[in-house]
């Protein structure tokens, strides 16, 4: 079986387009096989995407870590005016999203290969993320845990993580070191943000 954080280069492409509507603004996002949520935009993302565009309605400098087709990144791109990074092992996805960026001129964003931070060089006012859980908890903690070194002082991380897939372990184990704030939660889904400030 192939997965969403593996590079399957036999995997037969089979482009579906998806839509979402944010207030006013309509999207449309190509997905194919081998990227997570293929089928349909994951209510997690969502939750995390909405959650974050009503605390910040700020234009910022924005990465979305494991970014699949760009869903969230490009949504806060277009909605926030941010210059957005998204970043993602999948050589697949990164694809997508590129492809998917390009349908909407003028936007400050722009898609490259990085396994969780290795080909980021620069700090971001916000980082956020819905983590790959099916890949194991050391990949999600050196994701959450990692974003510190590439967020400016003050910065903030948002994250989505679901209850029955360790939500509370994993801000248990954050809280060692960072004050972390549930900022919502629907559907067994948790958001959590963090800001970049020693405790």
């Amino acid at each position: 079986m192939s997965h969403y954080f593996e590079n399957d280069l036999n995997l037969k492409s089979e482009i579906k387009e998806l839509s979402y509507t944010y207030n006013s603004s309509f999207f449309r996002f190509y997905s194919d096989n081998g990227v997570f949520s293929k089928k349909a935009i994951d209510y997690g993302s969502k939750l995390l995407l909405e959650t974050y565009l009503e605390c910040d309605k700020e234009s910022k400098k924005v990465l979305d870590v494991g970014c699949g087709y760009g869903f969230i990144g490009i949504v806060i791109s277009v909605v926030n005016k941010s210059k957005v990074d998204m970043i993602d092992v999948n050589k697949r996805a990164v694809h997508l999203t590129n492809r998917n960026i390009k349908k909407y001129k003028g936007i400050d964003a722009r898609a490259f290969i990085s396994d969780a931070y290795e080909n980021i060089d620069t700090k971001y006012d916000v980082i956020i993320t819905n983590p790959p859980i099916r890949v194991g908890k050391d990949k999600v903690l050196e994701i959450l845990e990692g974003a510190f070194d590439h967020l400016n002082d003050g910065g903030y991380l948002y994250f989505v993580i679901r209850k029955d897939q360790g939500a509370l372990s994993i801000k248990k184990i954050l809280e060692n070191t960072k004050k972390v704030e549930l900022i919502n939660k629907d559907k067994g889904y948790f958001i959590f943000r963090i800001k970049n400030i020693k405790i």
